[in-house]
């Protein structure tokens, strides 16, 4: 695997990643860690985090990979939210990269604490652990996009099933596959899809960390083409930086990318049309760039559709899909259509069926309700959360959240059901609001958030949008004009705020609660 810190490149074997792994497994035995503790990991992607991931592993004990903090002005709040997954997850240690270690005051009740070097042993000391197939793998925090974050577990069987799944699913081959990630390694994307991938299968991995992307966005585009990518990642903003890279970069070849995933967040079909459309000089196929839907309750991947099949829609009647929560086929040039992703079928050893969020009755095709999962890779439950284990599963089927319908046998996502707003007798969808929205002069792309509030005789809606430096009042006016447009009724409040203060997860994920939350308790401060 290669390392990738700013533009210096670390090429180093999987060989030479195991050997230091087996040297630092024995330095956590000596430190007190017994198979079946968990280790909470935190820092930034260097070769030090990946070798205390599989150290920890060879010890038999779970990892518990931690988030770094989205804006060094909240360190206080990054540093409180970190112990509290710290305990949360009854950690026996926390191994933490030295730059870090400085905001960490040990604090009672904590676990020890130690760095990297702490943990250096003898390679030759370590000694095979016995892993049981239901010992915990990982304790993913889920990003607390629509709630509090929660602890999902993830036996070894599930995590194993879900990579074993998603190799049949896109025809990975080791041998010549080359995956090239900047995705942090807390969110399950990175972690499970990218990293233990790789690491898994001894695959060629090219990894930097998300402040090497953010800082140049245009060096993704730069490491694909340089070692020859095949497959790479990112949500849906990220794609949209690519893009304009590709307009102004010169003496690319992505010609190589056959799996170009947009995921993570709701994905947006303009994006991938103008990213196709930019990268085409640059040897772009457009079947490389599709949609897919995962979740860290079933490790990640949850549905692929066929490799190099590029972004397909469905385009249905919006009207239609509001009121009677049917998807009703459509014209794709008519007015009033809406363009949804289709996401393919399940991996091998995952099951999907869509029912109705009341009753539970099963769906038939094109009929809207929940999507639930079952199969080989879904969770065990969240730790130490029997209720929420409980409430999240309908039998043996995982309860996702998600609302949804199926298009011979494919997925295909409309919203979250806890998002949904409820106008007049109409299922308005919050997405459809903010991308809207995003795209006005004066907006922030990707910095909007619409929720509903209650109202005297209807439920209310509020757009929050983060606005650059311009005349407000006539953004103001833009965003309010764009709402009816897209939905047909008013918006009953516009809060423009200045870049940087609408709540984000730890992946990047917009918060709608949290940001619904601090509306309704007079916190936001509009410019």
């Amino acid at each position: 695997m290669t390392f990738i810190e700013g533009d210096d490149a670390h090429p180093v074997t999987w060989a030479e990643i195991h050997h230091d792994a087996r040297g630092m497994a024995v330095g956590l035995a000596a430190k007190g860690v017994r198979p079946g503790d968990k280790v909470a990991i935190l820092g930034p992607t260097t070769r030090d985090l990946v070798t205390t991931i599989q150290a920890t592993w060879l010890a038999g004990a779970t990892i518990v990979v931690l988030p770094l903090p989205m804006r060094m002005s909240s360190i206080e709040e990054f540093v409180s939210q970190t112990r509290v997954r710290v305990h949360g997850a009854r950690s026996a240690m926390l191994v933490i990269d030295p730059q870090l270690a400085a905001f960490m005051e040990p604090a009672p009740g904590d676990p020890p604490m130690v760095g990297f070097d702490d943990l250096r042993g003898d390679p030759a000391a370590w000694e095979e652990v016995a892993v049981e197939p239901d010992s915990l793998a990982i304790l993913q925090f889920t990003s607390g996009s629509t709630s509090d974050p929660k602890g999902v577990m993830l036996p070894q069987r599930a995590l194993l099933a879900n990579i074993d799944g998603m190799i049949e699913a896109i025809g990975f081959d080791p041998d010549v596959d080359v995956l090239v990630s900047w995705l942090p390694l807390y969110h399950d994307m990175g972690l499970v899809g990218i990293l233990s991938s790789a690491m898994f299968t001894g695959a060629d991995l090219v990894l930097a960390g998300p402040q090497t992307f953010m800082a140049s966005p245009s060096r993704w585009m730069r490491w694909l083409s340089e070692y020859r990518g095949t497959i790479t990642a990112g949500p849906n903003f990220a794609w949209v930086l690519a893009a304009r890279a590709l307009k102004r970069l010169d003496g690319l070849d992505l010609s190589s990318l056959r799996i170009g995933l947009n995921g993570a967040e709701p994905v947006d079909p303009s994006t991938v049309e103008n990213l196709v459309a930019a990268g085409e000089r640059h040897g772009l196929r457009a079947g490389a760039v599709f949609p897919a839907f995962g979740m860290a309750e079933v490790a990640i991947a949850g549905t692929f559709p066929p490799a190099m099949s590029g972004l397909r829609t469905d385009p249905v009647d919006q009207r239609v899909l509001e009121v009677e929560r049917y998807a009703a086929p459509a014209d794709p040039s008519a007015d009033g259509v809406k363009h949804l992703a289709l996401l393919g079928r399940p991996i091998p050893g995952l099951e999907i069926r869509i029912v109705d969020p009341e009753t539970g009755a099963i769906r038939v095709e094109r009929e809207v309700g929940e999507l639930q999962i079952r199969g080989t890779s879904v969770t065990s439950g969240y730790f130490e959360r029997p209720d929420l284990t409980a409430a999240a599963f309908d039998g043996e089927w995982l309860r996702t959240g998600d609302l949804g319908y199926l298009v011979d046998g494919e997925l295909v996502l409309c919203g979250r059901i806890k998002d949904m707003i409820i106008v007049a007798g109409r299922n308005v969808f919050p997405e459809d609001v903010e991308r809207s929205v995003a795209q006005i002069d004066g907006v922030r792309a990707g910095n909007v958030i619409a929720f509903g509030v209650p109202g005297n005789r209807r439920e209310g809606i509020v757009v929050v949008a983060e606005a650059k430096e311009c005349d407000m009042v006539s953004v103001r006016s833009l965003v309010a004009a764009r709402v009816r447009e897209v939905i047909g009724v008013s918006a009953d409040e516009i809060v423009l705020v200045e870049p940087g203060s609408l709540p984000k997860t730890s992946s990047g994920k917009l918060q709608r609660s949290l940001c619904r939350d601090r509306y309704l308790g007079q916190e936001l401060q509009p410019v």
